[in-house]
């Protein structure tokens, strides 16, 4: 009798300002490819959905290659597809979603479209394991921060606790880099910054944490006039603008808003597991302040490692991954692009 041979899935991101290919088998990350335009945008100070949209294109088949490579397997060997599409850059995610048809269409193997942020939670899976069977999940990066109630993350229905009210923390972060002469992105630089810094010699605001205020919505804007307000006053009176004590004062912030929502929603939802995902989630202070506040209310804290932070082929597959072994319906070279798509589950619906 001929063995069943286990699936290995394709995973392509493209939502922004990454290229990525991942490869994914039976829960294992096989391999991955990754290619950032990140340098070309530093002079705008954020991402530029054109130039973000060529360099994908120029990317796609290195970045193929290097994931294959890395592997070890041959194009050939793929059984199913999985792509990112949406949320994101309309442009963007319109190439990495041609690539993945092309790609399933020439193999003949079945294509899944899925969520962006799916992508994120299920690349947690690939460090730690399958998540429990309910969980509390903190997605904060560049365009997003939610809370999320989490059970099976491709059976279930996921619900949305909170979200931004507007700037996602990241976001945030390239916004005071920007305003400190940083450069972009801005999370990278700010830590750094903040490394030599004092986290209180500014009280900078912690919006959302007043009595009566949503218990799991955010909102970063005002922290972030706060700092432009201190950086503005300081250069009117002439004195030095101490960057490494604002870059630590806004990071503690941000940290702090984070970490008492979430934890706060693992309690009062009685579950005992946060997982945090995301660019910003390669924050060391965030996982510093959160493992030490999930210590002492006894919470298993699952953050995975900062190649798996940030935007990635490897987080799309494991999604797909999970899609195939659970007997998801593919989505079919018919799947469109759906930029603004809301996350209600782990794979988009035809539009």
């Amino acid at each position: 009798m001929t063995a069943t041979r286990a699936p290995i899935v394709l995973g392509v991101e493209s939502s922004c300002d990454e290229t990525g290919f991942g490869i994914v088998s039976e829960g294992r990350l096989l391999g991955q490819g990754l290619a950032s335009s990140a340098a070309q945008h530093a002079d705008f100070g954020g991402v530029v959905p054109e130039i973000a949209a060529r360099a994908h294109l120029e990317a796609v088949v290195p970045t193929l290659r290097i994931a294959l490579d890395d592997a070890g397997v041959e194009l050939e060997d793929i059984s199913h597809v999985a792509v990112t599409s949406g949320p994101g850059l309309a442009t963007a995610v319109h190439v990495g979603l041609a690539a993945a048809k092309s790609i399933a269409w020439s193999l003949g193997t079945p294509l899944y479209g899925v969520h962006h942020l799916a992508g994120h939670a299920a690349a947690d899976t690939l460090e730690h394991g399958p998540l429990p069977e309910r969980s509390i999940v903190l997605i904060v990066s560049g365009g997003h921060t939610s809370i999320l109630a989490v059970g099976d993350l491709v059976r279930d229905p996921i619900e949305h606790l909170g979200d931004t009210l507007d700037d996602a923390a990241g976001e945030a972060f390239d916004k005071v880099a920007r305003l400190l002469g940083l450069g972009y992105p801005g999370g990278p630089v700010i830590s750094r910054a903040a490394v030599d810094g004092d986290p209180t010699a500014f009280a900078f605001p912690r919006a959302m944490l007043r009595q009566g205020d949503a218990p799991y919505t955010f909102s970063f804007s005002g922290l972030k006039t706060a700092v432009a307000r201190t950086v503005e006053t300081l250069e009117r009176a002439g004195e030095p603008v101490p960057v490494a004590d604002i870059a630590a004062s806004f990071e503690q912030a941000v940290v702090d808003v984070l970490v008492r929502k979430s934890v706060r929603a693992v309690r009062e939802r009685g579950l005992d597991t946060l997982v945090i995902v995301g660019g910003v989630a390669a924050n060391a202070r965030l996982r510093a302040v959160a493992q030490q506040a999930c210590d002492e209310h006894g919470i298993e804290l699952r953050i995975p490692p900062p190649r798996l932070c940030t935007d990635n082929g490897a987080m799309i597959a494991a999604v797909g991954d999970l899609l195939v072994r659970s007997g998801a319906e593919p989505s079919g070279l018919g799947i469109s692009a759906d930029p603004s798509a809301v996350l209600h589950g782990a794979q988009l619906p035809l539009l």
